[in-house]
């Protein structure tokens, strides 16, 4: 696992797994890994490498736990996965991620879209879950991510207590911790700054990530709204690509670029070389010819006389 001496805020990069999802490209194996050794060269320290789902549903992660076998051999990164329901998560945790990620939608309506399975079943899930985790890999970290926190493109709003309570059950069923997810861009930086503020009030160092999406070009306000309100891991994709199928219309996560300069140009460290990072961008366009790639960082450069913080490997 990662040491956190190194930064100030963890980047937790989920473009090959929320990010190639999202598109109708299969990116090959080999291009995968290539990605994901440069993703590590910059210093990012935690990767979300797939998802265990059928190949039927989402043949781009077909390949999960060959990427899972690659990724784990990096020292100082931790790998996860996204799963579904147990039948995942028990194929993630034999192929040895450090981390899961389970999406439980705080809108009902779109958790009928996505996971088939009301509130009520998916924080059962959440408990089989961990009580298999406790008899077969009990290092494996769990955390609940809690989608549409912030309002669903299906149902409209969704109220902030539902948000809260089921975050809350999450843990109290076995995870370790629970993030809000902005699933489709509908957060705005108030919103947010109020809403992880009661998170953190309710669960303390179990409260978890920030995942962020720009569909309406505020996910870096919200990043940083998230951030004043304590928020110290942040969601991001490498050139903004993410989304999600179940959501019509939520485009592209944050760029991890402009979120990385975000941070450091403040004096927030966070453990990741620009410049490298900024290769590991031409390891994905090298796998995804022809796909459009987002940032505004990345075709403008680096401010003259910008010194980011000294970059220590891992």
């Amino acid at each position: 696992m990662s040491s956190p001496s190194r930064f100030d805020v963890l980047i937790s990069e989920v473009g090959p797994r929320d990010g190639l999802q999202s598109i109708s490209t299969t990116m090959s194996t080999a291009h995968k890994c290539a990605w994901i050794d440069g993703l590590v060269a910059s210093g990012v320290q935690e990767i979300e490498v797939g998802s265990f789902v059928s190949p039927k549903l989402l043949p781009q992660m077909a390949d999960a736990a060959q990427i899972v076998t690659h990724a784990i051999q990096h020292s100082g990164v931790t790998v996860m996965a996204l799963v579904p329901n147990i039948k995942g998560a028990e194929a993630a945790m034999r192929a040895g991620v450090h981390k899961i990620t389970l999406p439980v939608s705080a809108s009902p309506a779109h958790s009928m879209a996505n996971v088939r399975k009301t509130h009520q079943q998916m924080v059962e899930e959440v408990r089989a879950i961990a009580q298999l985790r406790d008899d077969l890999a009990p290092q494996v970290h769990i955390e609940a991510g809690i989608s549409t926190a912030f309002g669903c493109t299906l149902q409209g709003l969704v109220p902030e207590d539902d948000v809260i309570a089921l975050s809350v059950a999450c843990v109290a069923a076995g995870a370790n911790e629970s993030g809000l997810s902005d699933t489709t861009g509908m957060a705005n930086p108030a919103q947010v700054k109020r809403l992880f503020t009661r998170l953190r009030s309710e669960l303390g160092d179990h409260a978890g990530a920030a995942h962020m999406h720009n569909t309406r070009g505020l996910g870096l306000a919200n990043c940083l709204a998230a951030y004043e309100a304590g928020v110290r891991t942040f969601d991001a994709s490498q050139a903004g690509l993410g989304g999600c199928p179940y959501a019509p219309g939520a485009s592209g996560n944050v760029v991890t670029e402009d979120l990385v300069f975000m941070f450091e140009a403040m004096g927030i460290r966070t453990g990741i070389d620009i410049e490298r990072l900024l290769a590991a961008r031409n390891a994905l366009a090298a796998g995804l010819p022809g796909e459009a790639l987002y940032g505004m960082l990345p075709p403008a450069g680096l401010p003259k006389g910008f010194v980011p913080h000294p970059y220590s490997t891992h």
